[in-house]
C-alpha cells in the first residue's frame, strides 16, 4: 500500500513538472503592467459583462423595458424599423443626385473649355506626379543645400505657395525682411 501511494505521488509530482515547463508557452503571461496602463485600458475596452449600465453605450439593461414600454408590439417596431430605411434611403437618393448634378455641370463647363481655349483645357487636365523632377529641378538639386533640398521635395507644384503671407492691415512687427527671396522652382 506504501508503494503504489508513493508511486502515484511521484507521478503526480513528475506530471506536475511537465505541465508547468512544458505548457509554460501556452500559459497566460502574469500581469505585472503599470497601473496607469491597466486604467487606460478598462477606459478604452471595458468588459462585455452585462452588470451595470455604462454611460458611453455598450449594453444598457433598461433599454429592452424602456423599447417594451414605448413600442408594445413588434409590428410596430417592424414598421419604424421600415420607415427609418426608407427615410435614409431617400437622403441616400438626393445626395446621389445633388453629385450628379454637379458632376455633370463639371463635365459641361470642362466641355465649354475644351471649346473656347485647347491649352487650358490641357492644363486643367494634366496629370502631375509630385515625385517626380523636371531635367532642370534634378540639374538645379545637385548644387542645392540639405534645406533647400527639402523645401524643394516638400514644395507640391500646382498648389498655391505657402511662402505668400496673408494680407493684414497693419505690418509686423518685425518690419519687412527685405533679404527674403521666394524660393526659385524650375520649370
Amino acid at each position: 500500500m506504501s508503494v503504489s501511494v508513493l508511486g502515484t505521488s511521484r507521478r503526480a509530482s513528475v506530471l506536475s513538472f511537465v505541465n508547468v515547463h512544458v505548457r509554460g508557452y501556452a500559459r497566460k503571461p502574469e500581469e505585472t503592467s503599470d497601473p496607469k496602463k491597466e486604467a487606460i485600458r478598462r477606459a478604452m475596452y471595458p468588459s462585455n459583462l452585462r452588470n451595470r449600465a455604462t454611460p458611453t453605450g455598450g449594453w444598457r439593461r433598461d433599454v429592452g423595458r424602456a423599447l417594451q414600454h414605448a413600442i408594445p408590439s413588434v409590428p410596430a417596431h417592424e414598421t419604424i424599423e421600415r420607415a427609418w430605411l426608407l427615410h435614409k434611403r431617400h437622403v441616400r437618393k438626393q445626395r446621389d443626385a445633388e453629385l450628379a448634378r454637379k458632376f455633370e455641370c463639371m463635365k459641361q463647363a470642362m466641355e465649354e473649355l475644351a471649346e473656347i481655349d485647347p491649352h487650358l483645357y490641357y492644363e486643367a487636365n494634366k496629370t502631375v506626379d509630385s515625385r517626380e523632377r523636371s531635367c532642370a529641378e534634378a540639374e538645379v538639386a545637385v548644387s542645392m543645400k540639405a534645406l533647400e533640398l527639402k523645401a524643394l521635395d516638400a514644395r507640391i507644384h500646382g498648389l498655391f505657395p505657402r511662402e505668400m503671407r496673408i494680407p493684414t492691415d497693419t505690418p509686423s512687427r518685425n518690419g519687412w525682411n527685405h533679404d527674403w527671396k521666394p524660393f526659385p522652382r524650375p520649370l
